[in-house]
């Protein structure tokens, strides 16, 4: 399946709304029943009301019904990492376990694979709440 998860990413990536950066990025989530859902970064012309693709994927995994990830891809172009911005680390917390596997890709395909607890080290959680 993260062949697919993959995928999803780096095609949903061409279909952000992009303008002023042209830094396009696909995020595609599995959720616990196996669905795969994505999202693109939206900007905006006032720059802080964008949204990220992490967060339109996981706008798109709780629409649908969906309320845990299992896996998440993110795909970007450039000579760095496109690894989750701090508050989509913090979103991505939310749904999903410390130890979940994200999956940072290019165009080509993966390039690099984190936890979220390697990304997101100490993090506050919903079970910090309970």
């Amino acid at each position: 399946m993260s062949d697919a998860l993959i995928a999803a990413a780096i095609n949903a990536m061409p279909l952000a709304y992009a303008p002023y950066s042209q830094f396009q990025v696909g995020a595609a989530i599995e959720d616990e029943n196996g669905h795969i859902h994505t999202g693109v970064n939206v900007e905006n012309a006032a720059y802080p009301v964008g949204s990220c693709a992490e967060a339109g994927a996981i706008a798109a995994m709780i629409g649908a019904g969906g309320r845990k990830i299992t896996r998440i891809a993110i795909a970007g172009r450039g000579v760095f990492l496109c690894t989750p911005c701090g508050g989509c680390r913090q979103r991505i917390r939310e749904f999903a376990p410390a130890d979940i596997d994200i999956l940072i890709c290019d165009e080509q395909g993966l390039r690099q694979r984190f936890t979220l607890a390697e990304l997101l080290p100490h993090s506050f959680g919903p079970d910090n709440l309970g």
